[in-house]
């Protein structure tokens, strides 16, 4: 039988294995997924996780399950090699937090190879970043700035002198989407802990909350009427913004800019880039450009290589007339996830690969519990449709609806939607471990 080989379980990787499985898995070919982690989060939820909101762990989906409900088979392990002549795929010894090796290197054979290992934070060489910032790139990450955040917040309320200025300042480099919807978020989850009993913390007065961002305004890749209303929104929440500002040097206690201003943090995160992981880099000879993201054909075919295909964040696709490459976003994912499988099919049959088609559906930003912005309908009409309020978060949500309608159908996504909403009263709004 033909061997699929899909590297990456993120959005677009998990919906390609699972649509896939359901329609030629154990009878035309056999699929596998491969991914370090054992269980999937969808990535645009992990500013929740950091601002304690979301339970990470309530929100997972195994791999393992996943692959015996939709007939792929699952492998734990991180891609780090390539072999294209012998058209095997090499995956690194997996280990325990203590270093032992649980599960030995593998290599796993393909016809076809799909490549969605999605992309990573880029700190281009900025020095202190690593020492100094998290990440927001993995659900341990988020989860790491949660734990370093609600110490912050007990430490701040049981010592006996009040809180210093600064001692609960939290430093967002990046005013991309991550970063405008951290802030905006942790303002929120900051005023329930104290609604919890945290008595003194002020969320006024305690809790500060800034962006750094290289240029002119907030949310760069969005349409200007959309970042002004967002950063309108932050003015109330009380978020400092400084534009115009690129970040030269990280140190512990705060960031020097490239004018010599220094801006003091207490804890800080790193969202102002991103680049396909390091691995990819020419990888035996694939093409790549400067982010490590695969350079692909419109079929998704990389340019050296008719077997290996790549999509979402690690590939870099052209776009028509000449206007760069489709934009690393959830919805261009979702996109080619759903035209790989026509692809595969074809590629099985011998027909000809249809060639990917980037349609801009708009962008939405959460900016706390009740406020959504966003423009809708970008690459339809020629301009841009503004929605706010409670629409726009409708919208919001819907997004992730349709991920998982995409996972388990519109069934099984109807009846834990139902479950969720019926036990919300008795769940706390935020997670205090």
């Amino acid at each position: 039988m033909h061997e699929i080989v899909i590297v990456g379980g993120g959005a677009g990787g998990l919906e390609l294995a699972t649509r896939l499985g359901d329609r030629i898995g154990k009878k035309r070919a056999n699929i596998t997924l491969i991914d370090a982690s054992p269980s999937h989060l969808w990535k645009p939820l992990l500013y929740e996780v950091a601002a304690g909101s979301l339970d990470s762990y309530a929100e997972r989906l195994e791999y393992l399950a996943q692959g015996h409900w939709h007939h792929f088979t699952f492998r734990l392990g991180r891609m780090d090699g390539l072999d294209r002549q012998r058209q095997e795929v090499s995956v690194a010894p997996t280990r325990d937090e203590n270093g032992l090796e649980i599960i030995p290197r593998r290599t796993f054979r393909y016809d076809t190879l799909i490549i969605a290992v999605g992309s990573i934070g880029n700190d281009f060489g900025v020095p202190g970043v690593k020492a100094h910032c998290i990440m927001l790139d993995t659900p341990e990450q988020a989860r790491e700035f949660h734990r370093r955040h609600i110490n912050a917040c007990l430490r701040a309320n049981t010592q006996n002198e009040a809180v210093a200025p600064g001692q609960l300042t939290i430093g967002i480099v990046g005013a991309g989407a991550t970063g405008v919807e951290l802030a905006a978020e942790l303002h929120d989850t900051t005023r329930e802990l104290s609604a919890y009993g945290m008595d003194n913390i002020e969320p006024d007065k305690s809790l500060k909350l800034l962006i750094v961002e290289a240029s002119d305004r907030i949310l760069p890749g969005l349409p200007p009427r959309l970042s002004n209303a967002a950063a309108e929104r932050l003015a109330e929440l009380g978020v400092e913004t400084h534009t115009r500002e690129r970040i030269v040097e990280v140190r512990a206690d705060g960031m020097l800019t490239a004018e010599g201003t220094f801006i003091p943090a207490s804890m800080m995160v790193w969202s102002a880039g991103i680049k396909a992981p390091d691995f990819l880099k020419d990888i035996d000879g694939l093409e790549t450009n400067r982010i490590n993201q695969l350079v692909v054909r419109p079929t998704l075919q990389t340019t050296r290589d008719e077997n290996i295909f790549a999509f979402g964040d690690c590939a870099a696709c052209p776009i028509p007339d000449g206007k760069g490459s489709v934009p690393p976003r959830a919805q261009a994912a979702h996109q080619q996830a759903s035209m790989l499988v026509k692809s595969v099919c074809r590629r099985l049959c011998g027909r000809p690969l249809p060639e990917y088609v980037y349609r801009d559906y708009g962008s939405l930003v959460a900016l706390g519990r009740f406020s959504t912005v966003g423009n809708l309908m970008g690459g339809l009409t020629g301009g841009s449709i503004i929605i706010e309020g409670v629409m726009a978060r409708f919208v919001y949500w819907s997004l992730h609806k349709m991920h998982q309608i995409a996972l388990h159908g519109w069934f099984k996504t109807s009846l834990t939607t139902y479950a969720h909403f019926i036990s919300t009263p008795t769940r706390a709004r935020i997670k205090l471990h």
